[in-house]
């Protein structure tokens, strides 16, 4: 049978015009004061620079701000890593700048109260602004780039079994295999999780951004992590960027346990754990059959009375864990805010942005900073980690 496409009502046109327009506006807001503040700050405001020096610092700013939209396309829609590296690159720098510039005119009228002309009130400015942001941008960059610290929780389930006590669990999350060739640090972050003989690994989403045959050499270390119990693994939002489907079919033939809305149990001293997994929350929308975040399917069949540890990629998703009474949820997917102060914005969309919190009576949510970094090589004040969790019973 023929299908026709449907056609906008009068009513509805002005609105789908608008919609792109309005898109289109608040970009160049954005982009506008990203660069703009920084530009003016350090190159324009009272300093009394040169002209040569105006001119030249004018340009480095233009031809930023107009690299930046393109490579971002390139990279990201088009899939040209060389192109995502650039614009990443210029994301996280710029960021950066623009939050120490703001910084930067608050010292300048800290100055103007206490007297201090310009030029040199701004040039003094300009200073900590471009000292601060090239040192937290240098800092930053090493954060990103290296094997992440193992960080120890301890939590406390009552209704673990005693043969449970002491069981130790380690998170992954956010590997965001992507633009930059990091095969030896994730060959560094298996000898980390190795070196911890856990009886349980986790992975708890945005394995990558990219398809399997793009990553398929950084991932290839996600092999060779050993565990006593079991190598679990959920997908996140990444994921659906991507391929969902084929990410869960490698890391099967990887060897681990992938958790698409399903659940093992694990045993140890003749006590048992339920370990449940979810898709992540956007997957319903992703188009693909059967992918969604589905509680009642995960626990179908699961025994009520024993405890229940659950993979979800987002801590949003922690209201459904609630309900299903699940014991402990493990998410990632902020990354900690990745660059400060970004974890405010990461607050309106998501209840945690890290560490252990307490939803319920029963439940409890942790929330991974995440183990690489997404798009900007650089972590600022929002440490990267390898998370060790020490399960403990009683009350």
């Amino acid at each position: 049978m023929a299908t026709t496409e449907a056609v906008p009502t009068p009513a509805e046109r002005p609105r789908s015009l608008l919609r792109p327009l309005a898109f289109t506006a608040t970009l160049v807001v954005v982009l506008g004061l990203l660069f703009g503040v920084p530009w003016w700050s350090l190159v324009m405001a009272g300093n009394d620079w040169p002209a040569a020096v105006q001119v030249a610092g004018t340009l480095v700013f233009a031809a930023a701000l107009v690299t930046f939209p393109v490579t971002m396309f390139l990279g990201h829609a088009r899939r040209a890593d060389w192109a995502a590296r650039i614009g990443d690159t210029l994301l996280g720098a710029v960021w950066i700048l623009f939050v120490w510039a703001i910084a930067g005119d608050l010292l300048r009228l800290a100055l103007l109260a206490g007297g201090v002309d310009d030029p040199v009130r701004s040039r003094v400015a300009a200073g900590f602004t471009a000292v601060v942001a090239l040192g937290l941008g240098l800092w930053g960059h090493r954060e990103a780039m290296r094997v992440p610290r193992v960080r120890r929780v301890e939590v406390r389930i009552p209704r673990l079994g005693a043969g449970l006590d002491g069981l130790r669990i380690v998170q992954l999350t956010d590997t965001h295999y992507g633009p930059i060739d990091r095969v030896a640090w994730s060959k560094g972050v298996t000898e980390v999780v190795n070196s911890l003989d856990a009886d349980i690994v986790t992975h708890t989403g945005d394995i990558a951004d990219g398809t399997v045959g793009q990553r398929l050499e950084q991932a290839a270390p996600l092999g060779d992590i050993r565990a006593k119990l079991a190598r679990v693994y959920v997908t996140g939002n990444h994921e659906y960027f991507g391929e969902a489907q084929g990410w869960l079919d490698h890391m099967r033939a990887l060897g681990w346990e992938p958790l698409h809305n399903r659940h093992i149990v694990v045993e140890r001293g003749g006590d048992r754990l339920v370990v449940a997994g979810v898709d992540d929350r956007t997957a319903a929308g992703s188009g693909l059959e059967g992918h969604r975040a589905d509680h009642a399917v995960a626990l179908d069949g699961a025994d009520p009375a024993l405890p229940v540890l659950l993979l979800a990629h987002q801590p949003k998703q922690i209201d459904a864990a609630v309900r299903h009474g699940i014991d402990l949820q493990l998410s990632g997917h902020t990354h900690g805010g990745q660059i400060w102060p970004f974890h405010y914005l990461v607050r309106v969309d998501q209840p945690v942005v890290q560490g252990l919190t307490r939803h319920s009576a029963r439940t409890q949510l942790f929330t991974s900073r995440g183990t690489g970094f997404w798009g900007p090589p650089f972590r600022v004040f929002a440490p990267s980690e390898i998370t060790e969790i020490v399960l403990r019973s009683g009350e």
